[in-house]
C-alpha cells in the first residue's frame, strides 16, 4: 500500500521538525498549509487570520490542502505536515459548522495517522503559535478524536530525537530501506 502519509498534533509537538528530516531525507512532503498561510496573511492589511475569521481561514486551507493532496496523490509515497481532518478539528474547536465537501476530502489518505503529542519542554509560543500549553493539549486532543470519528488509525508517536522517530514511522510503514 502507497499513499500520503498525515503527520499531525497539537501545536509544538516536533511534527515540522519531523516533515523536515525526511525531506532531507529525499522523501517528497507538504509543508503545514495553516502555518504558510498565517505568515503570508499576516502581510496584509485586512489579511485572514484563524483567530479573527475562522471560516474564511479554513477556506484558504482548504484550497492549499486540497492541491497537496493531489499532488501527493500522484506519488507512490508523500508526507503531508497536517491534513483535511485537522481543518474539521479546528472548525470543531470554534464551533463552526463543518461541510460536506470538507467532509468528503477527509477521505483518501493513507489509513493511519501519525499524531505527535505536545511536549512542555520543547513548547513556545510565536507569533504563529500563539496557544497556551494547555490550549495545545485541548487542540491535540480534538485532533485525536476527529481522525478517528474520520475512520483512521491514530498512531501515536513515540517521543525522541528527531531522526528516530522519523525512522519509526518510516519502518511502521516499512519504508526504512527505501532511501
Amino acid at each position: 500500500m502507497t499513499g500520503c502519509v498525515i503527520l499531525t498534533g497539537g501545536p509544538g509537538a516536533g511534527k515540522t521538525s519531523v516533515i523536515d528530516w525526511l525531506a532531507q531525507q529525499g522523501w517528497l512532503t507538504f509543508e503545514e498549509a495553516s502555518r504558510y498561510l498565517i505568515i503570508e496573511q499576516s502581510q496584509h492589511d485586512n489579511g485572514i487570520l484563524p483567530w479573527t475569521d475562522l471560516p474564511r481561514f479554513a477556506d484558504l486551507c482548504f484550497a492549499m490542502m486540497s492541491e497537496q493532496k493531489r499532488a501527493a496523490t500522484q506519488q507512490p509515497w508523500a508526507f503531508c505536515d497536517r491534513a483535511m481532518g485537522d481543518i474539521c478539528a479546528y472548525l470543531a474547536l470554534g464551533n463552526q459548522a463543518i461541510s460536506v465537501e470538507l467532509k468528503r476530502a477527509c477521505s483518501g489518505y493513507y489509513p493511519q495517522v501519525f499524531m505527535f503529542t505536545p511536549k512542555q519542554e520543547i513548547y513556545q509560543q510565536d507569533s504563529e503559535r500563539p496557544h497556551t500549553f494547555a490550549e495545545a493539549m485541548v487542540v491535540h486532543q480534538q485532533l485525536v478524536a476527529t481522525y478517528q470519528q474520520l475512520g483512521y488509525q491514530v498512531v501515536e508517536v513515540p517521543w525522541g530525537e528527531i531522526k528516530k522517530r522519523a525512522e519509526w514511522i518510516l519502518a511502521r510503514l516499512g519504508l526504512e530501506s527505501l532511501k
